[in-house]
């Protein structure tokens, strides 16, 4: 999949002070599955070294400011930020992970100031606003945000998920094609938000005998608003007693103890989803559960990046 990505993050010298803000788990991690297209619409701009910019909110507009003179850069970082949204639409993105707290690219993180020098609000930056209208259903994050382990692995679970869908896309499409997607998929559907799943439930029933073109639009397009939903311990707690509920009929007594009191120390935050999840494939390897072990939701991404050893990975 290819990733847009604040060139700095990547260890380009695009700063405004000539430096970079090299992310290791951007390029080291995911590196290892995505293909990265680096953009930095404010160095296009004002070139590498620069005076910094601000953010100031002006008559409920947002004006970008030079530090350096006071003097007014708005139209010149829009259009230089048009140029830039121009040229990576053309790389089919998979995502975007934007620069924290930047004038340009912060992700509702760029500081808005007050004429009089006093911050006054969070806000996204100039590059931001623009991606979240021209691609509004793209996963974006900032590398900030990303710090965080529940937000991290929600980020990169929708990655996965979008990269998904765009390649049921190329497939040959048919009923059949998007039946298995749909059920292969239930459970992270599930995790994500329960009323979505059974909207997109209903479009695959195709009640309305909608043409498979038209079904598959509204299919594409719930789904990427489920997968953009965070998980919760709930949601994720409810889906994984009803992947347990597959083994009532062949476990004993002590292993359904043994395992549902593992989901109820996830659910206490004691130990990570990983352990009941690890239970629960074994069991389904075992008894050749074949529903389960087709599910999205046993391993949404690669289990390399490990980002569901962490306690923090759920709230």
């Amino acid at each position: 999949m290819n990733i847009a990505v604040s060139a700095c993050l990547l260890g380009e010298k695009v700063r405004f002070d000539g430096g970079h803000k090299h992310d290791r788990f951007v390029t080291d991690e995911l590196g290892k599955y995505a293909s990265f297209v680096p953009f930095c619409p404010e160095a296009i701009a004002f070139g590498t070294p620069r005076p910094s910019i601000k953010l100031v909110n002006r008559d409920d507009n947002i004006a970008v400011v030079s530090n350096k003179d006071g003097s007014n850069l708005t139209q010149k970082l829009l259009d230089k930020s048009y140029e830039e949204i121009h040229r990576i639409s053309d790389e089919k993105l998979g995502g975007i992970i934007f620069k924290s707290r930047s004038p340009s690219c912060g992700f509702g993180s760029a500081k808005a100031y007050l004429d009089n020098g006093f911050a006054d609000s969070k806000t996204d930056g100039v590059f931001v606003s623009i991606c979240r209208e021209k691609f509004p259903l793209l996963p974006m994050e900032e590398e900030g945000r990303l710090q965080d382990a529940w937000l991290r692995e929600n980020f990169v679970m929708q990655l996965f998920a979008y990269n998904s869908i765009e390649k049921l896309k190329e497939s040959k499409l048919s009923m059949k094609t998007l039946v298995d997607f749909h059920t292969r998929n239930k459970f992270l559907l599930q995790a994500k938000d329960e009323n979505l799943y059974r909207v997109l439930g209903n479009i695959v029933g195709n009640h309305e005998n909608l043409s498979f073109d038209e079904l598959f639009a509204n299919y594409e397009h719930n789904f990427k608003v489920a997968i953009s939903q965070k998980s919760s311990i709930k949601r994720n707690r409810n889906v994984l007693e009803h992947m347990a509920g597959f083994f009532k009929n062949e476990l004993s007594s002590v292993e359904k103890e043994a395992l549902h009191e593992q989901i109820d120390d996830y659910a206490k935050k004691i130990v990570p989803i990983i352990t009941p999840l690890s239970t629960i494939k074994l069991y389904a390897k075992k008894y050749n559960t074949s529903y389960l072990l087709a599910q999205t939701f046993l391993e949404p991404y690669p289990k390399e990046l490990a980002l569901r050893s962490s306690l923090l990975s759920s709230k």
